[in-house]
Parts: C-alpha cells; structure tokens; sequence
C-alpha cells in the first residue's frame, strides 16, 4: 500500500505529459498498481483471541452480574454472540487440536496434551497454516495448541505447539505460582498449612506489581507489537491468554471487587449425585478437594479476579486495533477452550460434560456485521470454515466443522440441530439439542447415563433415565449418538476404528 502512494504520484506526471508509449505503460502500471492495493485491502486480517479454562458463567455478557469484564462485554454488544457454543472435547490439548486441524476427537483419536499434528500427518493443513499458505502473516503469542499451565508458561517453553502453523511464533513466560504476592491454596488444604502449590491446583496470589509481571500482560504487550508492526499486510494473529487457568494469579488491585466473604457458592442439592454413574461425578470435587465453604468462596473469587485481569488484557489489544485504524478490515474472534466447574454438583474444573464445563464463550466480530445473539447451536470445530468462508479464502475439503455465516444475517437459523461433545478418551459423549442434554459413558451405555431436560431443569439435577416415561427420548438420543459417531469416523485419515 505504501509502495503505491510512493509510486503514482510519479506515473500520474507521465500521463499528464502529450500521449506518447511511456504515458500508455504508465497507465496501465497505475491500474496495476490500483488493483494491488485493492486486492490487499480485500483481505481482511483476522485476530483470534482465546482464554483457557473460561465458563460462561462469569462473564457479564452471558448473564454474570458481580463479573467484571467491560472489554469482553463491549466486543460481545459489537459483534455475534453465540449463547450456545460447546467445546468440543472440555480439556485444552484435544480441544485446541480440534478446532486447530478441523477434525473431531474421535476422527483424529486425539485425547492428550498434544498437538494433533502426529494425528493428522504432515499433509493435513491447520486453520492458521491455511491462512499463510493464502499470503497471511501468521503468528502465535502464548498459547494455542496445548501448553502445560503453569509449567510451560514457568519456564516460557513452546509446549506442544506445531510449528508449520506459523510464520512466527512468542512464548510469555511468567512467574505463575511463585509470584510475589499473598498466596493460599484452597485445594486439598484443610487446615490451611500449605501456603501454595504447583501444578494444577487451584493456588490463589493476590500478586505483587503490575499486569507485565505476569504470562497475560506481557502477551497483550507482544500482540499489540505485532498488530502494530505488521499492519501493513494482512495477518492472522493467535493470541493466547492462560487465566482463569489454575493458578488463579492476578495483581492484587483485580482482587479488590470480589471480596471472598461476598461471594456465594452453588447450592448443593441433597443427593445430588445419587441418580449419575460413578463417571459421571468429576475428577476435582469439593468432598476429594477437602474444600471449606471458605475455600469454596475464596476459589471463586480468585477465578473472577483472573478473568477480570484477562479481560484487562484483551481491552489493551482492541484497543491497538483500534489505534492502529485496523477495525474495519479485520476480524476478531473470542472464546476459550473448554470450561469450567465452579461449585456446581460441588464440582470443580473442567472435564465433565455438565454445561458449565463444555459450554465456551463465543463473539465474532466483523466489517458490515450487525451485532446479534443467536440460539443458534455453534462448535469450535466451526471455526475453521467459518473463518476461511469469511477471509474469502479456498475451501478445505476435510473439514467436519460448519460454516457459522448464515447466522449472521438471520440469528433464528439454526445451523445444527444439536451439539457434540466426548471426553474422557473419547468414550463419554454428550448430544445436546434444544430440549435434551444426553450424558453417555462408553458407547455402547455400559457404564450409564445421563438425561436432562433442559427447559425445565437447566441446572441439570434429576437425571431421567431410569424413568420409564423418557425412555423414548433415550433411544432417541442413542440414535443420534450412533448416527454421529459413524459421521465422524467417516473422513480422509486412513485410520481404522474399532
């Protein structure tokens, strides 16, 4: 674009001489360069910004009213709004493989902390990798594929990340855990001895210093370096913000509007468990996490505090966008990978396939695209083509994912009738439609299930499968489950399902 305000003016002094060969030729550069430029503005850049572990549940935009999140908020009142966007698998390494390669779990047989990349093979092209194979400038900051938090972020490693995805790529190390600051861990405590902990346990600090101390911080300050550096041509930008993962780490003044004392746990519903299969009660609960009310306040709290520190973060990159004069080329993307329990059935963390835990954010935010809410049914395998279809760019035939464009111009179309989510390797499955969330464990239902109604039990309380009343909707959703499962397994990788 430079190079073009640079060189018409010269070509402009030739035409203007008596008609001569140099004037035609000068002429015909001019078109030339006229048709670069505007082939260059075409392509509109897209920025793609995901938090790790983030339920709806505490953001403002879907309903939460102590959340602090303005700057989410404001990109949800000017973009799409998905109100029912799933995950696809509700832990980070198989959910980001998923929507990275445009693959479900169980095509790819993709349930670790890795990549995706050994699952697909080297030919299969990854949604970034796309975008650079089409003229992009594509980068990563932090993390998008898996990375251990907080280990990786500890030591500011790549985690598993795939290189052919970018042109290229930034690690935000940061002090996680460790940092300076007044710690507790909440988690498998009860007499409140251990200060703190590493790994992937729910550590509070209530840190010392300011938003650059931490991976988050330093991640917005490279991400807006990019967008500044490569404005000039278009680009695909990965942002990767690692809060509200554990531990729940933030500057201590993002504490200060959540007092603990304040906040309110979930009820816990007597026997509450009693009506799911033993699977269906999660890894991390407040009985095997020996958590206080107490803690339970504090554990929410120090999650809301970390999501008010990552919306800050998400705030300073639109804000560059913004600056920069880049909002009417570009598209932005918000979401998170998975998840997260806090309290609800006394559960905590991800993994479950209960709505907080698979449930995501989702906001688009486009040129020419009207602000909605749509009840429209989305998932994270829909990037993929949605992104593609939208930057104008081919087509990939293997994709298992929809292409979310029709609802932007009519937010009552439904573009799937329900949606599909596994975990637990692959062998838990949930088929959520309007009415039913349906919860199966192996596939054949040997070790049970799981039926809520959720129009009249949105909370997912009293499971209906031993009731002999919904056994039609059960066969039903086996129905669709097997249906699905054999969809899946149809596709390009050569594999061999058992």
């Amino acid at each position: 674009m430079n190079g073009f305000f640079i060189l018409c003016p010269l070509l402009l002094s030739e035409i203007l001489e008596p008609l001569s060969y140099m004037k035609i030729k000068a002429t015909f550069l001019l078109l030339l360069c006229i048709q670069y430029a505007f082939a260059q503005q075409e392509k509109p850049n897209v920025l793609f910004i995901i938090s790790d572990d983030l339920t709806t549940t505490a953001l403002g935009t879907y309903g939460n009213e102590i959340a602090q999140t303005p700057n989410i908020d404001q990109l949800a009142s000017e973009g799409v709004v998905f109100n029912r966007a799933y995950s696809q698998y509700p832990v980070c390494g198989p959910s980001r493989a998923s929507f990275m390669f445009g693959y479900y779990p169980n095509a790819t047989e993709t349930y670790g902390y890795v990549s995706g990349r050994e699952n697909v093979g080297p030919e299969k092209v990854s949604l970034s990798q796309h975008f650079k194979n089409n003229g992009y400038y594509t980068a990563r900051v932090s993390k998008i594929y898996h990375m251990g938090v907080p280990i990786d972020i500890e030591k500011g490693s790549d985690g598993q990340d795939d290189p052919a995805s970018w042109t290229e790529k930034f690690n935000s190390q940061g002090p996680e855990w460790t940092a300076a600051g007044k710690a507790e861990l909440v988690q498998n405590n009860p007499d409140g001895s251990i200060e703190r902990k590493g790994g992937n346990v729910m550590t509070i600090v209530q840190a010392d210093g300011d938003d650059l101390v931490h991976s988050d911080g330093k991640t917005a300050e490279k991400a807006s370096e990019l967008i500044r550096n490569h404005k000039n041509e278009p680009f695909f930008l990965a942002v990767g913000l690692v809060r509200p993962h554990v531990p729940f780490v933030a500057p201590a003044s993002y504490f200060t509007p959540f007092p603990w004392e304040g906040i309110v746990p979930p009820p816990v519903v007597e026997g509450d468990w009693s009506d799911i299969p033993e699977r269906g009660i999660n890894y991390v609960t407040t009985k095997n996490g020996e958590m206080s009310y107490i803690q339970k306040q504090k554990a929410i709290a120090g999650y809301y505090a970390s999501v008010s520190y990552m919306d800050a973060q998400v705030g300073k990159i639109l804000q560059t966008l913004r600056e920069e004069g880049l909002e009417d080329n570009t598209i932005v993307v918000f979401t998170s990978d998975h998840g997260f329990h806090l309290g609800e059935h006394d559960f905590w963390m991800k993994v479950s396939l209960h709505e907080e835990s698979v449930q995501v954010p989702l906001i688009i935010k486009a040129p020419g695209l009207a602000p909605i809410r749509t009840d429209s049914f989305a998932e994270l395998v829909d990037l993929y083509p949605t992104l593609a279809a939208m930057a104008g760019i081919s087509e990939q035939d293997h994709l298992q994912g929809k292409n979310l464009e029709p609802v932007f111009d009519n937010p009552q179309l439904e573009v799937r009738d329900y949606a599909f989510s596994v975990t637990q390797g692959g062998n838990t499955f949930l088929i959520r439609t309007d009415r039913w969330a349906y919860i199966q464990y192996n596939e054949d239902g040997s070790a049970g299930a799981e039926l809520f109604d959720m129009h009249q039990d949105p909370k997912q309380y009293t499971n209906l499968t031993q009731n002999p009343h919904f056994q039609s909707v059960v066969d039903e959703m086996k129905a669709i489950l097997k249906e699905k499962l054999a969809e899946v397994r149809h596709n390009d990788l050569g594999k061999t399902y058992e």
